[in-house]
């Protein structure tokens, strides 16, 4: 049996759309880029993404793109636009941009804790 070896991938998000960035950490969280990739085991690295208030989002995005939740009650719909998670915590967009590109699967919480994101 192998041990598995998690490296730590620091990626600067400065100038970068959160998009293109979130599918290059998701890789990442996944272990595509290794050699040993294998899908049902969890072998993918640490990321660590610095500057991530200073991500380049057209205002047009920021005020068009809205997260949707549901919580199950009856009228349980809440929305909220991108502008206003950005004002609270510019990261929390990123991860949760990077939360929806991962398999929908028991994978998916372990990977996200291995995602740290800084402003």
């Amino acid at each position: 049996m192998t041990v598995m070896q998690r490296e730590i991938q620091t990626i600067d998000a400065q100038g970068k759309s959160p998009g293109r960035l979130a599918s290059e950490i998701a890789r990442f969280l996944i272990g595509k880029h290794k050699p040993t990739y294998t899908p049902h085991i969890d072998d993918g690295d640490h990321v660590q993404v610095i500057n991530a208030a200073k991500m380049s989002v057209t205002v047009k995005k920021l005020d068009q793109k809205v997260y949707t939740h549901h919580t199950e009650y009856a009228h349980g719909l809440h929305q909220e636009t991108m502008a206003k998670v950005w004002s609270i915590d510019p990261s929390e967009v990123l991860r949760r941009a990077v939360s929806r590109m991962l398999p929908k699967n028991k994978h998916r919480n372990e990977r996200l804790k291995r995602l740290l994101v800084t402003n």
